[in-house]
């Protein structure tokens, strides 16, 4: 299409996870028609924005990897980091920086100089998909990446699952039943390698201002990643 004006790549981790094998993450991936069709028409609407699969953010070798769902229309599709620029990354990276997992509390943009120590942040599903809502099929097609990201972590490394569609996504990625490992806010489930999974409600828009999250909630759930961090 005649409107499509790319960046050039942006990798935010230290080593491009597309070099790693198998790779966690490929900035050209059109795996999904629908997906990739949207996101041509956003970059035709927005040419400014990233509008391209949006790459994980932070350390090589987390010990905390957080899982979202995918990237938001005005949010991380928009800057190319994962919660910048929306409503959830506001209380996202203000949390993290308040455990000492960020260098600053708040994410403007992919060249603001904010560093994460010892954590990541990814998405289940790479790309933005119409209405927030990736299909069942999407979702699947997409977790070959997290699978590898899930692989490429140290031992004993813990997994915060941002809503239950990120948990469902991790458990996939590890072979493991949803019914052997029910999804609650603040609750903690011992995965395969010596790893752990944490669960929390979505810090988005609408979970907060209708209170199903509260920041004493997700500083709670923060409160335990830290210690299982500085105790694996």
């Amino acid at each position: 299409m005649a409107c499509l004006h790319y960046p050039p790549p942006f990798i935010t981790m230290s080593k491009p996870a597309s070099f790693l094998n198998p790779p966690i993450f490929d900035l050209d991936c059109r795996r999904c028609p629908r997906l990739s069709q949207f996101l041509d028409e956003t970059k035709c609407a927005y040419p400014a924005y990233h509008a391209r699969p949006v790459p994980p953010f932070g350390v090589a070798a987390p010990k905390l990897l957080v899982v979202g769902l995918a990237p938001g229309m005005h949010g991380a599709n928009a800057s190319g980091r994962p919660f910048t620029g929306d409503h959830a990354g506001i209380l996202l990276y203000r949390t993290l920086y308040d455990f000492g997992f960020s260098s600053a509390p708040v994410s403007t943009s992919r060249d603001d100089g904010l560093t994460l120590r010892d954590c990541r942040i990814t998405n289940a599903v790479k790309c933005l998909p119409p209405q927030n809502k990736p299909t069942p099929e999407e979702a699947r097609t997409c977790n070959d990446y997290l699978k590898a990201e899930l692989e490429s972590l140290p031992k004993g490394a813990a997994v915060l699952a941002l809503g239950s569609i990120a948990h469902g996504s991790v458990l996939r990625a590890f072979g493991l039943k949803l019914k052997d490992y029910p999804f609650g806010h603040n609750e903690l489930h011992e995965l395969p390698q010596g790893m752990h999974l944490l669960d929390s409600y979505h810090c988005s828009r609408y979970n907060t201002q209708t209170r199903r999250l509260t920041d004493e909630m997700f500083r709670a759930v923060f409160a335990r990643a830290r210690q299982l961090v500085d105790n694996g």
